[in-house]
């Protein structure tokens, strides 16, 4: 346990000297953690709403993921229906089903929608930056389907969403790039 608490202060450090801020609390309402996350990309709003929106680039960009699958969309681009798939391992295979609406190039609000998880609610938002670039501003809740100590889940956040936002970062620059 105690080189878990060590390991999770030292993913923090390390994501805050990079610019980028994760904060996982325990949820009020009993989901297993409300998670809040913040980081400044040098590319501009559209091209991080690209990779946001962009399903194929979804299992390159988060740790336990292993598809993303649009099951309904607006035919206007409003909202879409997506599925994820996570890979097993230590913890069964989870699949997470969530409406996500759009307001481009700004905010992204999603729900759950169906799937194996309890709760999943939570919403993007960019702010263009003086000078250039976006913040992105994450905010989550997630409830797993299955009982998992939530200190535990809060734990594996911790290290899974900067990696989240991280890839973001990458694949942002990236697009912007070419």
């Amino acid at each position: 346990m105690r080189s878990a608490l060590l390991a999770a202060v030292l993913v923090l450090a390390l994501a805050a000297r990079e610019g980028l801020r994760v904060e996982v609390s325990p949820d009020p309402d009993g989901a297993s953690g409300l998670i809040r996350g913040v980081v400044d990309i040098p590319a501009p709003p559209q091209a991080v709403w690209a990779v946001l929106v962009d399903c194929d680039l979804a299992p390159r960009m988060v740790r336990r993921l292993k598809s993303c699958r649009i099951v309904e969309r607006d035919p206007a681009g409003g909202w879409d229906v997506r599925e994820h798939i996570s890979r097993g391992g230590l913890i069964p295979p989870v699949r997470s089903v969530f409406r996500s609406d759009y307001e481009p190039p700004w905010r992204i609000r999603f729900h759950r929608a169906g799937g194996d998880l309890k709760v999943l609610e939570g919403e993007w938002r960019l702010l263009p930056l003086e000078g250039g670039g976006t913040r992105v501003f994450y905010e989550s809740r997630a409830s797993a389907p299955f009982a998992v100590p939530p200190p535990l889940a809060r734990m594996v956040l911790r290290r899974d969403v900067p990696d989240a936002l991280r890839a973001l970062r990458r694949e942002a620059l990236a697009r912007e790039s070419r």
